[in-house]
């Protein structure tokens, strides 16, 4: 006797209530699934690109916005401020590192951001084909940029004004791109990166202002304009450097703002939307289970002459049994089979959305070691809903039953 035949013909038998407990414990496992690839997508994300950088210092305004802007490219900056405060500010001898950024125009809706060759570093960001930059107008381009925007060696664009594709373009001067960068999985594989002093050029509105083939560093002036950066990455020497943020904040123009806090801060708001899915999503796998109880109870008593028949031909009740529970598992396999299947489409649909939009990749369709785990609790949900029901035949009058039908 096929156990495994006679279960998926049983189940096929009833396709409604069969339907709707695995669509039940389909829902339940996608939702889950989702979410543990989307936390863990987010978590890798944001921990990678925060890592090394302490504080960030830039204008007034919301420290979050600051963080985001100035480290992940995913908001607007806060504002300018003057670099001769900025670096007047990091000289204190707790500070380890200081790497300036200046932004403001993109490409094609990738940001173009001046800075030095320790943002490079800190990142681990190397160059694949070509070399650093060295002058004004020299760009390095991350991987996702050569292949999203189609630039490559040697080629020369124009930037547009403001962090969008819709801004005015700076027609009359050129960047040229030198190099390309090997893909980091950081912030810089979707970034243009050129020297500071490109951007004060590209801004200046007196022609020939800028010197071509000689290096500028973040330090050094063009002219004798006071000159002005979008915000520092600071590495302190040792964690008492944090104590110089609250100096900062009360005693000068400039805020400081630090990374772990703040990222710290919108996990645990994010984090209450993130269990109040997650609780639903329990709730109806848990549903789900009591959906196959009331499907199989149904069927029990429907089938009982049918079983009783079974019995007195050779069947025993194991094997009854072992039918019963192979249903509700066949049931639970299928649910958590398909739940992954559409988690993995979800998690392309959102990876979509976001690459189209701030450029950053999420596309990881490993299985996660919590999804072995989420098998156990769905398959034990199955058996369970099966074999309260199933209990029935050891409690079946094979002879009374045969008699009543």
């Amino acid at each position: 006797m096929n156990l495994f035949r006679i279960s998926w013909s049983n189940l096929k038998d009833k396709p409604l209530s069969s339907f709707l407990s695995g669509l039940l414990m389909t829902f339940g496992i996608t939702i889950i699934s989702l979410l543990l690839l989307l936390n863990k997508q987010l978590d890798d994300q944001f921990r990678k690109n925060i890592k090394g950088i302490d504080m960030v210092l830039g204008a007034k305004g919301s420290p979050l916005q600051l963080i985001l802007s100035s480290i992940y490219q995913i908001d607007s900056p806060t504002g300018n401020i003057p670099l001769e405060e900025a670096e007047k500010l990091t000289r204190n001898p707790m500070i380890k590192t200081a790497i300036p950024l200046s932004m403001g125009d993109n490409y094609r809706s990738f940001r173009i951001v001046g800075t030095n060759k320790k943002y490079l570093d800190h990142f681990g960001a190397t160059v694949a084909q070509g070399r650093l930059f060295q002058q004004d107008l020299d760009v390095v381009i991350g991987p996702r940029v050569a292949q999203v925007a189609g630039l490559k060696l040697g080629d020369t664009f124009s930037g547009s004004h403001g962090l969008d594709a819709e801004g005015e373009v700076h027609a009359d001067t050129k960047y040229k791109v030198v190099g390309v960068l090997n893909a980091t999985n950081t912030v810089t594989d979707q970034l243009i990166l050129t020297p500071v002093s490109s951007i004060w050029a590209i801004h200046d509105h007196h022609e020939g202002e800028h010197h071509e083939g000689e290096a500028h560093e973040a330090g050094e002036e063009h002219d004798e304009a006071p000159r002005e950066i979008t915000s520092m990455l600071i590495k302190f020497r040792n964690p008492l450097g944090m104590m110089l943020a609250r100096g900062i904040n009360s005693n000068s123009k400039l805020q400081a703002a630090l990374p772990n806090i703040e990222i710290n801060r919108l996990f645990s708001l994010l984090g209450v939307g993130v269990e109040t899915l997650r609780g639903l999503a329990i709730v109806i796998m848990l549903i789900s289970g009591i959906s196959v109880f009331v499907s199989l109870y149904n069927s029990l008593k429907e089938r009982r002459y049918e079983m009783a028949l079974m019995l007195s031909m050779g069947a025993t009740r194991a094997q009854l049994f072992g039918m019963l529970l192979l249903e509700g598992l066949v049931l639970a396999l299928l649910g958590f089979v398909l739940g992954i299947v559409l988690s993995r489409v979800g998690l392309w649909l959102f990876s979509s959305s976001v690459s189209s939009e701030y450029h950053y990749n999420l596309a990881a369709f490993g299985i996660l070691p919590e999804e072995w785990g989420l098998l156990g609790v769905a398959v034990l949900i199955g058996l369970l809903a099966a074999a309260l029901p199933a209990i029935g035949v050891y409690r079946m009058n094979i002879s009374r039953t045969l008699a009543e039908d």
